[in-house]
């Protein structure tokens, strides 16, 4: 029932292939003597032979070592990471261009309006396989294991996967999603929304398309009145047997790993991974692209914003070791 992991947009139709050249035109770039078809737009871990992908920091110069796209939009002080045979090109405005060529590839991820698809689930086959509450709206292209839970008026908007013995809310909004099995997701929580990504201009602000997905793993549980952005160019992820309280954020492309407990306010910017075995405090911060090791604590109201090696412990703004912390508080 759950797709592919490395699949990053399952629910969004890729509108190429596109010539280079076309898509050079579109960002303003000087056209190329050699002219060839561009298939996808991806992250650097995804993107296979014909594809683009972007390169904006030396915090990813691990990943492009081993990218394997045709194309990279970077810059020219970076273009020297840059495996041989990828091709460099260069912007002065790497976030903006890629953001440009997303939205030509996938014009339909901008927007996140309601889905006109839904229907109420008695009019639906799903009628007889879930035991559901008052007021519950389905969409296209929803699939929902057995023995599973569904609240009163929860809307699973298109383009859900719900596994075995999972149990959904009350008033919960999910759209974008894949969810495996025995996860629980408490009332209030949205899952699935599109992350907050766009370029500020004084006239009208460029949205970045959100072509990626949420996928929560095995035995997970959501806290009431979360939301979990999905990805942009990759996916957003909760990790098996890891629980999050209440009023939790979780921004796009964040992937938290196995068995973590995250306490209520937790907030976490876009891009930022952590490992296994991670605890945190209530009211919490954990700013972007960002990464925290395995079996690491986080103190209560800390606010993290550089990477925290395995098996820390930390507390504070900036959160720092947390025996230096209980020193300088003294």
């Amino acid at each position: 029932m759950i797709l592919d992991l490395l699949m990053i947009n399952p629910f969004f139709k890729n509108t190429g292939p596109y010539s280079l050249n076309f898509l050079l035109e579109n960002l303003n770039l000087k056209i190329t003597e050699f002219d060839e078809q561009v298939n996808d737009i991806k992250d650097l871990h995804s993107s296979q032979h014909k594809d683009i992908t972007f390169f904006h920091s030396k915090k990813y110069a691990d990943q492009v070592k081993s990218t394997k796209a045709s194309y990279c939009i970077t810059t020219e002080k970076l273009k020297s990471y840059l495996p041989e045979k990828c091709n460099a090109i260069i912007s002065n405005k790497v976030l903006l261009d890629t953001a440009v060529i997303t939205k030509i590839f996938y014009p339909d991820s901008v927007t996140d309006d309601f889905d006109n698809t839904v229907e109420d689930i008695n009019i639906t086959d799903l009628k007889k396989k879930v035991k559901f509450g008052k007021n519950v709206l389905i969409g296209q292209n929803v699939k929902i294991g057995s023995n599973c839970l569904i609240g009163h008026n929860t809307i699973i908007e298109k383009n859900v996967s719900i596994g075995n013995n999972c149990s959904i809310g009350s008033n919960v909004i999910i759209r974008n999603s894949l969810i495996k099995n025995n996860v629980h997701i408490l009332d209030g929580c949205v899952i699935g929304k599109k992350g907050f990504g766009f370029f500020p201009d004084k006239n009208s602000n460029f949205r970045f398309p959100q072509i990626g997905v949420v996928i929560i793993n095995d035995n997970a549980e959501i806290g009431s009145g979360s939301t979990i952005d999905r990805g942009s160019l990759s996916n957003t992820i909760i990790g098996k047997n890891t629980y999050l309280d209440n009023q939790i954020h979780i921004a796009h492309n964040v992937k938290i790993g196995e068995n973590c407990i995250i306490a209520g306010q937790v907030g976490f910017a876009g891009s930022s991974t952590l490992g296994n075995n991670v605890m945190i405090g209530g009211q919490a911060g954990v700013s972007g692209h960002l990464k925290i090791g395995n079996n690491v604590q986080i103190g209560g109201g800390s606010g993290v914003i550089k990477d925290i090696p395995d098996n820390s412990k930390v507390m504070g703004y900036p959160a720092k070791n947390l025996k230096n912390f209980l020193r300088e508080s003294k």
